[in-house]
């Protein structure tokens, strides 16, 4: 028996052929190997310092250092054509501004609605826009009677009152309006409310961006 288990195992051994390769390690084995560069990938900074070319060494002195930036931005009359199309950009800016134009508004007066609000406020004639000039009146009225501080402080407490009961009359109205133009609006209640506030307390024509309707006209 142990005879014939010997005679088993060999002739499996023998009937396994050398040349065929171990499906295994043949799977195992990679594809194909790609040889290596034989060079460190550069930085990025370094690529792009090659790019750009070589860097100008540091001024050694300070003169040198002025030539380099008086070079850099041109002779005097380019600097005075680069400083003439600002100043007008900024003017044609300003007035586009102020002329109502969206693009160029703050965010706080983007938008139909706030458009609307300020029409609203131009369209009424406010007391509350009146505190300004008046407390500027009362205020040097102090300096030259001293006397009058008592009934200048008075006065002034009495316009802060009615300055505060129209800032909340005011808003209850331009809420309502609001909501009734502009019902899918979230953009109501006190925020709105001051925003109409603050403009109603600003004199006319320093008012920015400018009225587009006169005290009386419908809105």
């Amino acid at each position: 028996m142990k005879l014939f288990r010997r005679d088993e195992s060999s002739t499996i051994d023998e009937s396994v052929d050398p040349s065929v390769p171990d499906v295994e390690k043949t799977a195992a084995a990679p594809a194909s190997t790609t040889p290596g560069k034989g060079r460190p990938t550069p930085k990025r900074r370094d690529a792009e310092g090659k790019r750009r070319g070589p860097v100008a060494p540091a001024p050694m002195t300070a003169k040198e250092a002025r030539a380099r930036r008086k070079a850099a931005k041109g002779n005097r009359a380019d600097r005075k054509a680069a400083a003439a199309d600002r100043r007008a950009a900024v003017q044609e800016r300003r007035a586009r501004m102020l002329a109502g134009e969206d693009k160029y508004l703050l965010p706080r007066d983007q938008g139909p609605v706030r458009a609307y609000v300020r029409d609203l406020v131009d369209a009424r004639r406010n007391l509350v826009g009146l505190f300004m000039p008046m407390a500027l009146v009362l205020i040097l009225s102090m300096f030259v009677a001293p006397q009058l501080q008592s009934i200048v402080t008075l006065a002034m407490l009495v316009m802060m009152l009615f300055m505060i009961i129209e800032g909340f009359v005011l808003g209850k109205i331009v809420n309502n309006r609001v909501i009734e133009r502009f019902p899918e609006t979230t953009d109501t209640g006190f925020k709105l409310g001051w925003y109409a506030f603050v403009r109603a307390s600003q004199i006319r024509k320093m008012r920015a961006p400018k009225p587009r309707v006169g005290p009386g006209d419908a809105v």
